[in-house]
């Protein structure tokens, strides 16, 4: 039998009440204890270990369970775990804030890999040129502006990347008539797969680095990275495609198999893309 709510008055609309909470604002009286030392503290905990709670069993699903989460996402159970676009920035953060503390980049290059180190080096070149001579400044001065600016977009437009991917998936997938929002969520959470995937790659890059290696600048050590991120991100969407689009049978590892390659051709695109965003806005 629960107990009775002792008269109160609710500090919003001034009316009093005997109700557990006010049914005009939802205010609730009160409890002394939520004024101690005691019940702040636990206040804090439930909310610290409600979120903490919330994101590492979004993150375990993600990586146990490839495609769980997009189903449960589409299917309204949603309260026990992060909503996709939120994991996909909790992934984006955390992958973030090791490339900060390593300095090894993964989606920007400074100015004079543009210029003499990608496939785009000839078009890079022509657009700098004009670019300097419109801004009448040097390459020396201008190399490390753009070198902190492209840092900086490369964190603030990441989505731009799901964009195009979920496009893909709804052409390939789109025999299983699945609503847009399947497509962007399972998108959201594929590219937070890769960024947990890319994180590890960073630190196994410092890692090299310490050891006396060249990190991440060693080909040999970016091809072997690069292939695991490609064979890894075709697991996932192998796995995932069957719960959540129904895959099955030879298509199902051939749709996964093109769907990572196109994921790996939209990261090399999204670095090309920041190049002429960052030429036109510095």
């Amino acid at each position: 039998m629960s107990a009775i709510q002792p008269p109160w008055t609710c500090p919003n609309c001034k009316s009093s009440l005997s109700t557990p909470f006010c049914p005009q604002c939802g205010e609730r009286p009160l409890p002394k204890r939520d004024l101690t030392l005691r019940g702040v503290a636990g206040k804090v905990l439930h909310a610290t270990t409600t979120i903490d709670g919330r994101l590492m069993r979004s993150f375990a699903l993600l990586l146990r369970r490839p495609g769980f989460l997009t189903v449960a996402y589409m299917e309204g159970r949603r309260t026990p775990y992060l909503a996709p676009f939120k994991l996909f920035l909790a992934a984006n953060a955390l992958f973030f804030a090791i490339h900060s503390l390593t300095g090894v980049n993964v989606f920007s290059s400074p100015l004079a890999s543009h210029l003499h180190q990608q496939d785009w080096s000839v078009l890079a070149q022509s657009l700098v040129a004009t670019h300097l001579q419109s801004a009448r400044t040097s390459l020396a001065d201008y190399a490390p502006v753009f070198d902190r600016q492209v840092v900086l977009y490369a964190k603030l437009l990441i989505v731009l990347m799901v964009l195009p991917f979920a496009l893909l998936v709804s052409v390939v997938y789109r025999g299983a008539r699945k609503p847009l929002m399947t497509h962007v969520s399972f998108s959201l959470h594929l590219y937070a797969f890769l960024l947990l995937l890319f994180s590890v790659c960073v630190l196994a890059g410092k890692a090299d680095e310490l050891l006396g290696g060249a990190g991440l600048s060693e080909p040999w050590l970016d091809n072997l990275l690069s292939v695991v991120n490609l064979v890894a991100c075709g697991a996932y969407l192998h796995v995932s495609s069957g719960p959540v689009f129904a895959a099955r049978g030879a298509s199902r590892l051939l749709k996964a198999a093109g769907l990572a390659l196109c994921a790996g051709a939209i990261v090399i695109g999204y670095r090309f893309v920041l190049l002429p965003i960052t030429l036109f806005t510095t």
